[in-house]
């Protein structure tokens, strides 16, 4: 495994759901049925599946925002749930996340300077005046001004605020940036807008993504390799261009065919 950055094996996260007439029964959900995966330094990993397919668990999980019960997550060779608290804060500053929703992802009541900048005061990096220029620096670089840390979320469309979503997970300059959705809520046009900001992102800053998604056809134009998923497991994975030119299995024929304006035949 010191070949990848971030790495997983043997996953499992199991929920109870309540059951019965009145709820007093309960049913057994395994959102991650011993999940495997791995991230090379530098690529993008994209998970695809279904809603409810466990992806997103996956992305909580493998960030240590819920316990898992059973399996590894190694983050540059190291044990996630191994390191101590000082530790495992310390390694969280390289692993951040974008959110799906830019609306219900950014504190409303926050300026945008202080939402960015955040991240930085939670981890003691600078002082206010260095935090200011690398927040400045960080928006200027996805696509916004000065004139932008004073406003506030609502000011701004949802380009805009997933714009500031980034900024906000990238000014930490992690390593590893797990993107959940983060483009779905978005308008077709604005998508490909994003989509060229997060690869021009990680060629400039050298960042590893794990790509979380349902649309084949957006993977396509970012992922390296592809991990599909259903009911909590992985059922397929490889390079993105082995994966649409000979899928192995019938539920990954179905995403690829659900594309608008695809004509795919197995070959």
């Amino acid at each position: 495994m010191n070949d990848f950055i971030l790495s997983a094996s043997g996953l499992t996260k199991t929920y109870k759901q309540r059951s019965g007439r009145f709820g007093f029964g309960s049913n057994l959900i395994k959102a991650l049925d011993d999940v495997s995966i791995a991230l090379k330094p530098g690529a993008t990993l994209a998970v695809v599946g279904e809603s409810g397919s466990g992806k997103s668990t996956l992305a909580r999980c493998l960030l240590q925002l819920q316990p898992l019960d059973a399996g590894q997550v190694l983050f540059e060779g190291h044990d996630l749930a191994a390191l101590s608290g000082q530790e495992l804060r310390a390694a969280r500053r390289h692993l951040q996340m974008v959110f799906q929703d830019p609306f219900a992802s950014l504190n409303p009541r926050m300026k945008v300077g202080d939402i960015v900048g955040e991240g930085l005061v939670i981890h003691g990096l600078g002082d206010a005046e260095e935090r200011r220029a690398k927040v400045l620096r960080m928006l200027e670089r996805v696509g916004l001004s000065a004139l932008d840390m004073g406003k506030y979320p609502h000011e701004f469309s949802g380009g805009q605020r997933q714009r500031i979503g980034i900024a906000r997970a990238l000014v930490l300059e992690p390593r590893v940036v797990v993107c959940d959705e983060p483009v779905s809520a978005l308008d077709v046009s604005i998508q490909a807008q994003i989509l060229l900001l997060l690869k021009q992102l990680q060629r400039e800053m050298g960042l590893s993504y794990l790509f979380i998604s349902h649309d084949l056809r957006v993977v396509r134009h970012i992922a390296d390799e592809v991990a599909v998923m259903q009911r909590g497991r992985v059922v397929e994975q490889g390079s993105v261009e082995g994966l649409y030119a000979h899928p192995r299995e019938e539920y990954t024929q179905n995403l690829l065919n659900s594309i608008p304006g695809r004509h795919w035949q197995a070959a």
